[in-house]
């Protein structure tokens, strides 16, 4: 079994397999093709780029952002309604100022991302839940909600969820988008895993529809290429870009990362991003079915259904059993996760955990889900 390295976000001990993190492995970050692209960016002897940037984010790289998307979404996409950001979060956090005030209220999925939560907490926002099932947000739900409550925005992970790795149907998209017109309300959708499939049938970005002005699709480079680049973008109409463009924080010190943007610029114009992806599908397909495997062999009580993209198992445990207790003791036997409360705006799914396969090879996501079996062998043991 391979050693993992230490990492000061999460301080892993030596020895301990951490299937909590979602976080791509070291060896899996493209070292050599950032590498070249910096050289050569570099070597144009052009220092525009060491100046404050534009504050759309740099032309350049825009338009070759867009062409990477018009190929991979399968629609075409200008580079008008791309706005650069530094990752998903930073788009979060501008959508929540520019778009709420403290005490609004606005809708989640149950569960859903949990970063996503304190983003939300920070801007003092009112979280209402919305239930999901196999096929993503519960359309019922939301319409039931919608009588009591007018939420600013819905927030929502379309496909292969953070943490339950399910995907929202087509059906469900199309009533989504109607009831978003309908009562007014922005459609936040987060799709930095849209382009990792492993299996199954591609979805339609929520990007398409997002000239209509009531969506705003979020992507971000940290899972298709990697997460230190802090780069990503909004795609949304024009009204809503300008919002972004003409605030004061952008104002005063132009586009997000034009440094960062000139180098994966030279990515995306050599074709590198997209044998990145490439490459991550290959392994991480392979990962699934480990993990999958594993599951079955050492915890055939518990009840899950196979990814068929992004980075995440989402394990509901026999017999009621809480998860959070199970993570501490856990912790004895080496290993770890992410209990599902920790994604539950409201306290709930004490009773499930997320497993990710993305920062470990295979022989260490075996031996992690051993390890959880003898842990859990002996918590059962005590009941």
């Amino acid at each position: 079994m391979g050693t993992t390295p230490q990492i000061s976000q999460f301080q892993v001990p030596s020895g301990f397999i951490d299937l909590g993190l979602g976080d791509p492995q070291f060896s899996l970050l493209p070292l050599d093709m950032i590498s070249q692209a910096a050289f050569e960016r570099l070597n144009q002897n052009d220092s525009v780029f060491l100046q404050y940037g534009a504050n759309q984010g740099d032309g350049v790289f825009r338009q070759a952002l867009a062409e990477f998307l018009s190929r991979a979404y399968g629609f075409s996409t200008a580079s008008e309604s791309l706005f650069i950001t530094s990752g998903a979060s930073m788009g979060l956090h501008l959508i929540c100022t520019f778009f709420t005030h403290p005490g609004d209220t606005i809708f989640v999925e149950e569960p859903s991302y949990f970063y996503a939560l304190r983003i939300f907490a920070d801007h003092q926002l009112r979280m209402i839940p919305i239930s999901t099932d196999e096929n993503g947000l519960v359309i019922e739900s939301l319409e039931e909600k919608l009588v009591g409550s007018r939420p600013k925005f819905l927030y929502i992970i379309p496909t292969y969820q953070n943490p339950t790795g399910r995907t929202l149907s087509p059906e469900r998209r199309q009533r989504l988008e109607s009831l978003s017109r309908k009562y007014g309300f922005l459609l936040v959708a987060d799709e930095v895993y849209h382009f990792l499939r492993y299996s199954g049938l591609p979805s339609v970005s929520f990007a398409a529809g997002a000239e209509a002005g009531n969506i705003i699709s979020l992507g971000s480079f940290s899972k298709i290429l990697a997460p230190g680049l802090r780069l990503g973008w909004i795609q949304a109409n024009s009204s809503i870009i300008h919002r972004f463009v003409d605030s004061g924080l952008i104002d005063s010190g132009g586009g997000m990362n034009p440094f960062t943007s000139a180098i994966v610029c030279r990515v995306l114009e050599s074709g590198g991003l997209d044998k990145n992806i490439e490459k991550l599908v290959a392994v991480f397909r392979n990962r699934v079915a480990v993990m999958d495997a594993a599951l079955r062999q050492y915890l055939p009580d518990v009840e899950y259904t196979p990814p068929m993209g992004g980075y995440f198992f989402w394990i509901k445990l026999p017999g009621k059993l809480n998860a959070t207790e199970f993570e501490q003791r856990a912790k004895l036997f080496h290993v770890g996760f992410r209990p599902g409360e920790l994604f539950s705006c409201q306290g709930g799914f004490q009773d499930y955990l997320r497993l990710s396969y993305v920062f470990y090879e295979s022989d260490e996501l075996e031996q992690g889900v051993l390890r959880l079996k003898k842990c859990l062998e002996k918590m059962v043991e005590k009941i």
